[in-house]
């Protein structure tokens, strides 16, 4: 499963959850504009956009599971089993991977209404990586540095692009179900509810906090896009960047999964892997990861834009502990 979200706060913060019970190698990558990208059935890249993100290297190729462009464009990929569907190649379409959507879209679009015109013409392809990696089903968050954000759902009645009114996406169901399931918390609140059950009778309240008491907590993809919303919706704005991604962060912890709580399999348990975040404007990335809550930070642009290699960063995943004594 995964949480994806776009924070507002001066400048805009595009990222995820990563929510899965088992880590595939995946690294901080970026991308130079002249490192060449390579499609199946698509001329290829020679010249883009340099993208940042997080993504499994395979064979020099960057299986990118979310990213950001120098432009400011972000894009994620989310787990969407059972209502993905991709299809065979059509020709007059542009017939794309989903391993490839990524740097397909963030190479080539500056912001989300060039994306939507590069969509129009989209045919998700059921094309593997290879034999090993099979493709996963997903859909797509994606959003940019002016807040505008769409998502993507290729099922099998076609490429649905929605637009995306409260930046999140998490799993199923489809989009549209998602946002009319939210007519069904429009009474939560931050605040304290007035007395409409009996207001002739003083009721005593027991807790601060009970205008959330009917907000969903579970780890399903629907009790989680309602907390995010809530979340992100309520989320302060700050003074500075450290505490804006500090505020970016506590909005995606807000539904992060703990071990043990969501079992997948005998003795698996789905967890959240790591949390990252771009600012869409500098383009730094941060990350947290399960093991190490330290906010980790990697400069797009203190690296070499114009070179033809990938740079690559492991993922620091040791806790960081500030002993004060």
């Amino acid at each position: 499963m995964c949480t994806s979200i776009l924070y507002t706060a001066g400048d805009h913060y595009f990222g995820r959850n990563l929510d899965l019970e088992i880590s595939f190698g995946q690294q901080v990558v970026i991308t130079p504009r002249d490192y060449p990208l390579n499609f199946r059935k698509m001329p290829r890249l020679d010249h883009h956009y340099a993208i940042t993100g997080m993504a499994l290297v395979q064979d020099n190729y960057p299986l990118y599971f979310d990213g950001a462009n120098e432009e400011g464009l972000g894009m994620a990929g989310l787990n969407f089993d059972g209502p993905a569907h991709f299809f065979p190649v059509e020709e007059g379409k542009d017939n794309v991977s989903p391993f490839e959507f990524i740097p397909y879209i963030l190479g080539q679009c500056k912001n989300v209404a060039e994306a939507k015109e590069l969509l129009k013409s989209l045919n998700l392809v059921n094309i593997n990586f290879s034999d090993q990696l099979q493709l996963s089903p997903l859909h797509w968050l994606i959003a940019d540095k002016s807040g505008a954000a769409i998502t993507v759902e290729s099922t099998a009645s076609g490429l649905h692009v929605y637009d995306n009114p409260v930046n999140v996406l998490t799993n199923n169901p489809e989009f549209p179900d998602q946002l009319t399931n939210l007519a069904n918390y429009q009474s939560v609140s931050p605040a304290n509810p007035a007395n409409a059950l009996a207001p002739q009778t003083a009721l005593a309240s027991y807790s601060r906090g009970a205008g959330s008491h009917f907000l969903p907590g579970g780890m399903d993809s629907e009790s989680r896009f309602v907390k995010e919303v809530f979340t992100l919706q309520h989320a302060p704005a700050g003074e500075t960047e450290v505490a804006n991604v500090t505020n970016y962060f506590h909005c995606l912890h807000a539904v992060e999964q703990q071990k043990g709580l969501d079992e997948v399999g005998k003795d698996q348990f789905e967890y959240t892997i790591y949390s990252d975040g771009v600012n869409l404007t500098t383009g730094t990335f941060y990350y947290t990861t399960y093991d190490n809550n330290q906010i980790n930070a990697v400069k797009m642009h203190a690296e070499d834009m114009e070179g033809q290699q990938l740079h690559r960063f492991p993922i620091a995943s040791h806790q960081s502990i500030n002993m004060q004594n």
